[in-house]
């Protein structure tokens, strides 16, 4: 699994000549949320994979959409089965550039924005992402909150359970980014 994702970021061209400069992670984690009067829904993963390449400030993020995890398991079927279709659509992926001024050679907290184009459910849509990083000597944790309205997706709620579903579902992520070792 690792050799992929390897792989995949060399791709996007993230890894290459400026590897002391790639941080990444193969552990991050992404929680969505769906609040409605009549039921709060949620679930996390934990097996995100993402990477910043602070020279190019390029942002590469692919979730196994399976991987999420509901405390209903009635509601994960549903979810993989009826929403995200996840035989069709196995991952989701934000591939984009931080489009702000920053030092990553001085630790700190910084308010940054992320443009680039989201991919869910097999539909592309750019989106600028608002994220916070907190750069330290050893690692860059980065906490990226954003909605995702499933009608922009074509993910399809039925109207018998349309009450139950939020047309809005708020997406939380959090990666711990370590420098690539070869």
């Amino acid at each position: 699994m690792r050799t992929i994702i390897l792989m995949s970021l060399c791709l996007l061209g993230l890894v290459g000549k400026t590897q002391a400069q790639v941080y990444m992670t193969t552990t991050g984690q992404t929680q969505i949320f769906s609040e409605t009067p009549m039921e709060n829904i949620s679930a996390d993963n934990k097996v995100v994979s993402a990477a910043l390449n602070t020279a190019t400030k390029d942002v590469a993020v692919r979730i196994q959409v399976i991987g999420f995890k509901f405390p209903n398991k009635l509601m994960e079927e549903h979810f993989n089965e009826n929403y995200m279709e996840t035989e069709k659509f196995p991952t989701s992926s934000f591939k984009g550039k931080i489009i702000d001024v920053i030092d990553f050679q001085k630790s700190g907290t910084y308010e940054v924005n992320i443009k680039g184009v989201l991919e869910m459910h097999g539909v592309k849509q750019e989106k600028t992402i608002k994220a916070k990083l907190q750069i330290g000597s050893d690692k860059i944790v980065v906490d990226a909150p954003f909605d995702v309205k499933l009608a922009d997706f074509k993910v399809d709620v039925p109207k018998l359970v349309f009450e139950k579903i939020a047309e809005v579902i708020s997406v939380k992520n959090r990666f711990i980014l370590l420098p690539k070792t070869q």
